[in-house]
């Protein structure tokens, strides 16, 4: 079973639950060997129709407690840029690709992207090159993120986003 994730954390991006879910995409991450696409779509108001078949299941739920199973389960990650997810996927050693949102005008999200793409840990893209991303992407080329670094990312986190981390 080769599993892919779509995750939006808490706050809801329509343009990549509906370009992830279009047709075309599905026909990529089936050629690409995914049998189960898993949509966690937050507050979004697209929510793709359920539906399984011998050789295909697509499951569609808003939040959970944890996304450690889904995490856990994938072989792929597809995030929106918040950090948190980003960094619970990377600690968990999953490929992941951070989707940038173009409507949020908040392009801290972007830098961390940037940042975390050049040094070979993740790729990112926008909802339009997703398509063409999942096809010419090498899974193979990506570094695995140094667990245990958390106070590495926090500050990097903090200069980027100006956040203080939570704990």
């Amino acid at each position: 079973m080769k599993c892919l994730f779509v995750t939006v954390g808490t706050t809801s991006f329509d343009d990549l639950i509906a370009c992830v879910s279009a047709h075309d995409s599905l026909q990529i991450i089936k050629s690409l060997g995914y049998n189960r696409l898993i949509l966690q779509i937050g507050r979004g108001t697209v929510v793709p129709e359920t539906f399984s078949t011998e050789s295909f299941t697509l499951d569609v739920y808003r939040y959970k407690e944890s996304l450690k199973e889904d995490l856990q389960k994938a072989d792929l990650v597809v995030s929106h840029a918040g950090a948190g997810s980003c960094l619970e996927t990377l600690e968990k050693g999953k490929p992941l690709v951070v989707v940038i949102n173009e409507k949020l005008m908040n392009n801290h999200q972007l830098e961390l992207a940037r940042k975390l793409h050049k040094e070979g840990h993740l790729f990112y893209c926008t909802c339009s090159t997703l398509p063409g991303l999942l096809q010419s992407m090498d899974l193979s080329t990506l570094k695995c993120y140094p667990p245990g670094q958390p106070e590495k990312f926090s500050a990097f986190l903090d200069k980027v986003v100006g956040l203080k981390n939570k704990h």
